[in-house]
């Protein structure tokens, strides 16, 4: 059997009047994420991980935001890619680690949602889907709520 380990980071703007999603899941604030897809940036990382992980590139190679394609699509949609490319390459996830970093809303009570979320279409147990959060001590542009950061650490094992 073998192992690989990726890394992945991703950062989007926050702005009042657009929705927030994170970890598959919509959260309730006031504001939410600029970008080309709907900004999820903790799934953002999580494929990065994971494709860093199979030596596939970024998600930005394969899911171009000059592409309409992927205008407003649901970053789970791209999850379920970035699966199917590991399966082709006989790959699986055995799990993930992941962080997220802002200072509103809280996210602990939407953790549980999310790794529910997230770990079937992984195709790994909830247990495997570790997410955290924090603050950045209102330092920075996420101290001062002008964005969102999200760091994942992905582990796969050969099938």
């Amino acid at each position: 059997m073998k192992i690989r380990v990726g890394f992945g980071f991703d950062v989007h703007r926050l702005k009042e009047g657009e929705e927030l999603w994170l970890g598959g899941v919509l959260i309730p604030h006031i504001k939410g994420t600029v970008a080309h897809s709907d900004g999820d940036v903790l799934i953002h990382a999580i494929c990065d991980a994971l494709l860093g992980a199979a030596n596939l590139r970024d998600i930005g190679f394969h899911f171009p935001d000059t592409s309409s394609d992927f205008k407003g699509i649901d970053s789970k949609e791209l999850l379920k890619k970035v699966i199917i490319l590991l399966d082709e390459k006989n790959w699986q996830v055995e799990n993930i680690d992941c962080t997220l970093c802002l200072e509103k809303p809280k996210i602990n009570p939407h953790i549980t949602n999310m790794m529910e979320t997230l770990a079937p279409i992984l195709k790994t147990d909830i247990d495997a889907v570790s997410i955290k959060a924090t603050t950045n001590e209102q330092i920075g542009f996420v101290g001062r709520e002008e964005g969102v950061t999200a760091y994942a650490v992905a582990l796969l094992k050969s099938k």
